[in-house]
């Protein structure tokens, strides 16, 4: 056996940190960064906020050569950069309580009940209550966990049942739409009877044989369940959620003069620069050198990541615009099949920095506010040389066409399958009923009105 020695050369990529942070802040949406600027602001003290505009960079480890970096970063002699206005986008705002539906019911017992033994029953019932306000423990096991009567325990929750939101304190699905329809004075004849008793038939759509059941015209039938449906089947589903969560667009895209121009939004991102202080380079001893020139070149860097993130940000989105330009003058069902390789491609990147690029970001155009990821649909197989098409597209025109469907004659998955054929989308039954399901669209017979 014998042993000897080789040198081999090989080409390795290393992930530094300062790589790693240049990649997670590609991928970053604009509220994300604001808060990582945030905190790198905390803690670097060479950071501070300025409305200058970009500069290029580069990292340095010579003292002397980052402070030529400093006066060239922090000069004020070129103009500030385009940026859009607070009124140019809007932010979509999904709204959620704060408090909890316990804070919100203590709140409303302590003006509701007088009586100590009674408040502090509430107050133990409307601890047992589920997120969305049933209650799922009996009136039995209650009494006998207080020691109480099961008449009193039963009093207390008749009031409770009484309190904002409507519905709250059931025991089950009918008794909630009960509370519901007697707070409107609705719960009798043809209304009650449903909610007593035929909430799965109704489920099931058959109106038909519920007219038959109560001898009654399947149009009285239809108006007693549109009334049930605008009942509220969970009233707490809405408490105890985290604070306001907002989509606020990355990007917002405009007709300007018949031309589509990209603006990136830049509001929640604060513009940075290094502290002039660390101009004071006769103040400083040779350790203070060695922790300011730390701390400038991790400010550099932090810098140059966010500017190239956005200049990324902005050749991705306008090759976006320019291979889906249909989608901005006539909609969303205009959108064509594209893939993030074809992006890459065209600007000269690896597809991985488009995805990262695209990755919880949004875009305001003029039907509203959608994820870029969007404009990456997924693509029907082209069949008989037939164009190719995307599922969302297909999904767009099945929604179209239920809407504008004879609600007396609803359209079949067939139906529809034979539509979607006859304008070029050969779609079968079975993937019409798919979207159809996703769409969260109920089948004919449940669509049917009368």
């Amino acid at each position: 056996m014998k042993q000897s020695l080789s040198l081999n050369l090989k080409q390795k990529l290393l992930m530094t940190p300062k790589l790693q942070q240049s990649i997670n802040i590609l991928q970053l949406s604009a509220h994300e960064l604001g808060e990582l600027i945030e905190k790198e602001y905390m803690e670097n003290p060479t950071l501070e906020m300025d409305s200058s505009s970009e500069h290029e960079l580069e990292p340095t480890s010579d003292f002397e050569r980052t402070m030529d970096f400093l006066e060239y970063l922090n000069k004020d002699d070129e103009k500030p950069e385009p940026m859009a206005n607070d009124d140019d986008y809007k932010v979509k705002e999904f709204t959620r309580s704060n408090q909890t539906l316990e804070e919100y019911l203590s709140e409303q017992v302590d003006f509701t009940f007088n009586d100590k033994q009674e408040i502090k029953i509430a107050h133990y019932i409307i601890g047992l209550l589920d997120a969305a306000g049933y209650l799922r423990t009996s009136l039995a096991e209650i009494s006998s966990l207080l020691n109480t009567d099961e008449e009193i325990i039963k009093n207390v929750l008749v009031k409770i049942q009484l309190l904002e939101p409507v519905g709250i304190g059931a025991r089950d699905l009918p008794e909630c739409l009960a509370i519901q329809a007697k707070k409107i004075n609705v719960y009798n004849g043809i209304i009650k009877d449903i909610i007593d008793k035929y909430l799965t038939k109704v489920a099931d759509g058959k109106i038909k044989e519920i007219a038959i059941l109560e001898n009654t015209e399947p149009i009285k039938v239809q108006e007693a369940i549109d009334i049930i449906r605008s009942f509220n089947p969970k009233p707490g589903a809405s408490f105890g959620k985290e604070n306001l969560e907002y989509i606020v667009p990355d990007v917002v895209v405009k007709d300007i003069n018949g031309k589509l121009e990209v603006i990136i939004n830049d509001t929640n991102v604060p513009k940075l620069r290094v502290n002039s202080l660390c101009y004071k380079r006769d103040m400083l001893d040779a350790n203070s050198k060695k922790y300011i020139e730390q701390h400038v070149n991790s400010a550099i860097w932090l810098i140059k990541s966010i500017e190239q993130r956005r200049i990324t940000l902005l050749k991705v989105v306008n090759e976006i615009v320019k291979q889906q330009e249909m989608v901005f003058y006539k909609g969303l069902s205009y959108m064509k099949p594209l893939l993030m390789k074809t992006i890459a491609e065209n600007i000269g990147v690896h597809e991985s920095t488009v995805s990262r690029t695209v990755a919880n970001k949004y875009m305001e155009m003029p039907y509203g506010i959608i994820a870029l990821k969007k404009f990456f649909a997924a693509s029907v197989n082209k069949q008989n040389g037939e164009e190719q098409i995307i599922a969302d597209k297909v999904k767009v025109k099945i929604k179209e066409l239920i809407e504008s469907e004879n609600k007396a004659k609803p359209f079949s998955d067939q139906q529809l399958s034979n539509i979607l054929n006859e304008n070029g989308m050969k779609i079968s039954r079975r993937t019409v009923m798919k979207y159809r399901e996703q769409l969260g669209l109920a089948s004919s017979s449940k669509r049917k009105r009368y």
